[in-house]
């Protein structure tokens, strides 16, 4: 235990000592307030257009049910954020293992005495609480939505849930990549094709039979997303980003058992 936190305390020391942290951070911050005030401002501007009653079978000050917070500022946002972490994402995971490859310091790790369960763990673990802490800032701009547009505690509980899960499971396909990979960019690249490929295998529809495309739709990022964002907390969500979390480490100890072997 004490071997793995000395390897977290590293990995927080070197994630944090450099500006990419920093960067992608600040990054999120501002894409979701910007994609939150221009949600806000068409919705001001639709509830003008009612208001005024200029378009028409609406009696004055009459907003129809489906003009909402919810439903045209809340909902699109956190549709749209969870499309842009493939962005930002993959700039994280991107050096957890390839730097060092790269550098060729993983020597030194490889022969530290840590096992590979262990190295998996503490770097998993900060990076997975680096990407929740950026879905926490995310949530600073659209939650001030809660206050009129009535959404409940719970529902936004359960999309920050959501977008965390979804969150961990691109982190989970970047540390992957990452481990097999020697040069961060081609890391990130990676990570950014396979994350775009799986978040929404809908496209495969017309070239796969009908029970191939459930099973595809049921791999799908997005529709696992789509559930909580909808305030519906299910088992098998939640379990479909713990075996990606799990299917993610087995690939990144196999890769290390391989480095090892090689050295």
């Amino acid at each position: 235990m004490t071997r793995i936190l000395a390897l977290m305390r590293k990995e927080i020391a070197v994630l944090f000592g450099s500006p990419i942290a920093y960067g992608v951070l600040f990054m999120v911050a501002l894409v979701t307030a910007i994609t939150f005030f221009e949600h806000l401002r068409l919705y001001n501007q639709i509830l003008f257009v009612f208001a005024s009653n200029t378009m028409g079978g609406f009696e004055s000050d009459t907003i129809p049910t489906h003009v909402n917070l919810i439903d045209s500022v809340f909902n699109p946002v956190m549709e749209q954020l969870g499309v842009l972490l493939i962005i930002p994402i993959p700039l994280v995971t991107m050096r957890v293992f390839a730097e060092e490859r790269e550098r060729g310091t993983d020597e030194l790790l490889l022969t530290s005495g840590l096992s590979a369960m262990q190295m998996i763990v503490a770097k998993y673990s900060v990076t997975f609480a680096f990407v929740i802490l950026m879905m926490a800032v995310s949530f600073v701009y659209p939650v001030t939505a809660i206050e009129q547009g009535g959404l409940g505690m719970k529902h936004l509980l359960s999309v920050f849930i959501g977008l965390s899960l979804l969150a961990v499971g691109i982190a989970s396909i970047g540390l992957a990549c990452s481990a097999f990979c020697s040069n961060q960019i081609v890391a990130a690249a990676a990570t950014v094709a396979i994350a775009f490929i799986f978040y929404d295998l809908g496209w495969t529809h017309s070239f796969v039979t009908e029970p191939v495309a459930i099973v595809f739709d049921s791999l799908s990022l997005h529709l696992r997303f789509a559930h909580m964002a909808e305030g519906l907390v299910f088992l098998s969500d939640f379990m479909y980003f713990v075996a990606l979390a799990i299917f993610s480490g087995a690939l990144t100890r196999l890769s290390i058992e391989l480095r090892r072997v090689g050295a």
